[in-house]
Parts: C-alpha cells; structure tokens; sequence
C-alpha cells in the first residue's frame, strides 16, 4: 500500500481494519513488540467481506453494461438469441464468454488500483481517475485479446462503447456509496475516538486536522502529555494511559513523539493489552516532514523530505541524440581528421592524438581524446607554468601558452581539436553539451562547491563556451555549468548546439 503522506495517510477510514488482536504470552514484547506492531503484521481485516461485495458489485456492473451496449448496438429485443442485422446473423454466446473475462479484467484492475476500500480523504475526481484507468487497461487487454484471437464474432464497437459506459457506472455507484459513508459518520455512525500522545506542535495540529475533518471518523478526546497542565485536553501523563483510555473510551492511539523510544515501547505494550489500535507518526521534524509521501524500501518505511525528480525520458532522448550525433559526426569527418593528423606529425614529434585522464561524471576518470595541439611533453612543464596561471581557482589556462604549437594555434581557434571527443560521445562517457572535462591536476583543487558540476556528463560544448569563452574567471565558468544542470533541458541543449557552430566559424577558440 502506497501512503500519499503522512497526515493523509494517518487519517485513512478505519472501515477496512480492527485492532490487533489480544497480545498473548507468545508475542513479541519491547522492541519486538514495536516492529510488531508498527508493521501491522497481526491487523486482521475486518473489510474483507466488504471488499468482496465491492468486487462483486463491479463484476456485476460490468457485465450489465455489456448487454445493455449489445441490446444498443444489435436491436432492442432478445438480447441473448441471434439476432438479424444489417451485418449478418449476430450471436450473443461468445459475449457472455468475453463480457466474464472483461468482468475479472476490470476487478483485477480495480484492485490494482486500491479501488476496494473506502479512504475517506480521496476526492471523487481522484477516484474516478483511478477507476477509468482501471477499466481503460481491462478494455486494451480485452481488445488485443479479440485482435490476436482472430475473433470476428465479437464487435470491438461494443467493447470499446462498454469501457466508456463503465467508467460512468462504476465511477457513479462509488460516488453515491461515498455519500453515503461520509453522512452516517457526520451523524456519528462509526466515529472513533482518538487519544493523542503527545500535546506539541505536531499532536495539536493533528487534533485540528481530525476536527476540520470530521468525515474521516475520528473525534479526538484527548492529550496525553509528559505533565499536567492548566489545560482541560490534557487528561493526564504517559503513565495514565489506561486509566485515560478507559475512562474515555479511546479506540485509537495516536503517539506523536517517536523519538523516546523507551516511551513508545511501553505504551505500545499497554495499547496491545487495551486492544487500543496505534499508529505512531514519524519525526516531522518541525514540519519540514508534513504531506510528504512514506514508501516502503526493503521493509523500512521510508519519508523523503526533498527529491530531484530524474528526467529520465529527456536524458534517454539526450544520450539517443548524442549517439545519433556523435556517429554521423564521426563518419563525416573521418577524411578531415585524417588529413589533419597528418599536419600535425609535419608540424611537430609525437602522436597527431592526445590522450590524457579526464574527470567525468560523480568523478569517474576517462581518457579524453583531442588532436595533439602542444609540443609531446607538455604535461612535463605545466607544473611550472601555474605561476603564470590567467584563471582564477583550479583551471589551468594561459593566453599564450609556450607549449602550443604552431598548427595547434589554429587547431584551438576552429576548435578542430575537439572533433575526437565524437568518439568520448559515442563511448558514453561525455555528451555533446555540458560542463567541459577537467584534468586530474585540476580537479584535485576542487573546493567542495566545484564538485557539484560533475553531477551531469561532460560535454564538448557547453553554456560557458557560447555566452562567456574569452572571460577568464573560473567562478564565471563554475557559475554557468551549475546554471545549465540546474536548469538543463532538450530545448537548453539544442540552443547551445545551434549557438556553437557560429562561434566556431568566428573562430573565437583559445
């Protein structure tokens, strides 16, 4: 089960659960007993009964609307004998036989979709959003069934006429039995009453929320709190909760304060022996914890205060593009890489491709390649060129670097000298855009800060390149990379592509 947040989750109808069941010798006890409980491993479903009936009403329901939509499309007598029609002699037999499978295909998706008990707190059109998703799957299953079957006897115009009446009736008979539940508990039929642990700020603002929400059922008579107080709620000290509880008549047991795990342990006993049902409500931690969604991860429940969303389609198109990119880049320019190897080995000793170890991504290190534009040893001398750095922080860069060679001049300014990087792309290991890749002597004076850049791919091109590439500040390229990853899109990536290639023609590169 899916809780949609916490408050949400903790006023949910206690139509579907009763308490738990008497602790007896054999149970577990002190810590045991609060994963015991807490799990709710030993509630005993009360609703079950009910939830049949529910199953059984929409089976019901859907097989009704599927003879009323063949009564509809095939004449308005005998529905289940043969039938004359302006398309043949029609029989109703093989749409019993399908009308029962889309019975137990919509029951199947009902459930899915948690439609079988009655939560108070969810909205009509929520609900009904669920049911026509249940019904729409029953429907495309029952459709691609007929289509692959090969089946012309059953009229797919029916089928699909039955899925749109369907998410009427069965949204419609829901909506009803809705009213109906919430007017006998604002008449008092089933309210239980709450005993809440806990008077700060998060036991009140829960009493408020069951009293401007009285059709959830709970009716709060109560604090129990670490001492007595002026205030006529609080009923006594954690150590009165039977006495509390009985003389109030408690049916529920709300603990506000998880962190005294001593605390919560024994009431949690007592509760059990009081056949008390309890709930304990995570650490909000002064509100920050408030409506936000609880999921279970390997058995632990889990309350996410903040998460980035990962888009996971764009990144999926981008890594595509990059592919599609990269590999027709590099079969274009295959002629135009040869021919320029071949100037740089005139030129000047050594390999025409520089290899040297880059930082990607959450700082995994790659061998970025590049057309050689320095003399072979240039690593060796950079050490001592630092003094003469033109950048402020980490990134090394000098306007008239004494290594570059004279073809590499003119390599940097067309930026040609990046056109192996295509190969970096197609490997997954760097994209078209993003912050460019960074040498290890480099990144090692990262600050703490710097590394939030290396949360995306590295690119060949970038923001900096197309809006800042002869500012020489280190913060305004730092700036930049984290205003692309923060605001990164498909849209963002293309502008910068489109803005690239006219900084290449002017030859802007350094």
């Amino acid at each position: 089960m899916n809780a949609t947040g916490t408050q949400r989750s903790l006023a949910r109808s206690e139509l579907d659960w009763a308490p738990p069941e008497e602790l007896t010798a054999d149970a577990p006890t002190g810590a045991e007993a609060l994963s015991y409980e807490v799990a709710g491993s030993k509630l005993r479903p009360r609703g079950l009964p009910v939830r049949v009936a529910y199953g059984v009403i929409d089976a019901a329901t859907v097989c009704f609307i599927g003879a009323l939509a063949y009564w509809v499309r095939f004449g308005v007598g005998h529905p289940f004998g043969p039938r004359g029609s302006l398309f043949g002699q029609v029989k109703a037999h093989p749409y019993i036989g399908f009308f029962l499978v889309y019975a137990a295909l919509v029951v199947l998706g009902c459930a899915s979709q948690d439609l079988y008990r009655t939560l108070r707190e969810r909205r009509f059109l929520d609900e009904s959003w669920m049911v026509a998703k249940a019904v729409s799957l029953a429907t495309g299953l029952l459709v691609l069934f007929i289509f692959t079957s090969g089946t012309k006897e059953v009229s797919r115009l029916v089928v699909v006429s039955a899925g749109v009446m369907n998410v009427a009736s069965l949204s419609g008979w829901r909506y009803f039995k809705r009213r109906m539940v919430v007017r006998r508990t604002m008449e008092g039929v089933g309210v239980r009453r709450a005993l809440i642990v806990g008077a700060g700020r998060t036991g009140r603002a829960l009493a408020r929320w069951f009293e401007e929400n009285r059709q959830l059922g709970y009716a709060v008579c109560g604090f129990l709190d670490a001492r007595l107080s002026a205030d006529q709620q609080i009923l006594g000290t954690f150590n009165d909760l039977r006495r509390v509880a009985l003389a109030h008549f408690a049916d529920e047991l709300f603990i506000t304060v998880p962190s005294e795990r001593e605390l919560v342990k024994k009431l949690v006993g007592e509760a059990r022996r009081l056949r008390l049902g309890l709930k304990v409500i995570p650490e909000l931690y002064d509100g920050l914890g408030w409506r936000t969604s609880v999921h279970m991860m390997g058995g632990f429940p889990v309350m996410e205060l903040h998460g980035e969303p990962i888009p996971r389609m764009g990144l999926a198109v981008k890594r595509m593009l990059d592919v599609v990119i990269a590999g027709a880049g590099l079969f274009v320019t295959a002629p135009l890489l040869a021919v320029l190897a071949l100037l740089i080995r005139i030129n000047s000793p050594g390999p025409a491709i520089y290899a040297a170890q880059r930082v990607g991504r959450k700082g995994n290190k790659f061998r970025c390649f590049k057309l050689r534009t320095m003399i072979a040893d240039a690593d060796a001398q950079k050490g001592p060129l630092r003094e003469t750095n033109e950048r402020d922080g980490p990134f090394f860069k000098m306007e008239d670097d004494p290594r570059v060679t004279r073809c590499g001049r003119w390599l940097r300014k067309l930026s040609l000298d990046e056109l192996p990087q295509l190969w970096n792309v197609l490997r997954g290991e760097m994209s078209l855009v993003g912050p460019r890749p960074h040498p290890l002597d480099d990144y090692e004076r990262y600050t703490v800060e710097n590394l939030r850049r290396l949360d995306v791919k590295p690119g060949i091109t970038g923001l900096w390149q197309v809006t800042a590439r002869r500012d020489p500040s280190f913060e305004t390229s730092m700036a930049l990379d984290l205003e692309y990853i923060e605001n990164w899109s498909l849209w963002l990536d293309l502008r910068i592509l489109l803005k690239t290639l006219p900084e290449v023609l002017r030859a802007s590169g350094r």
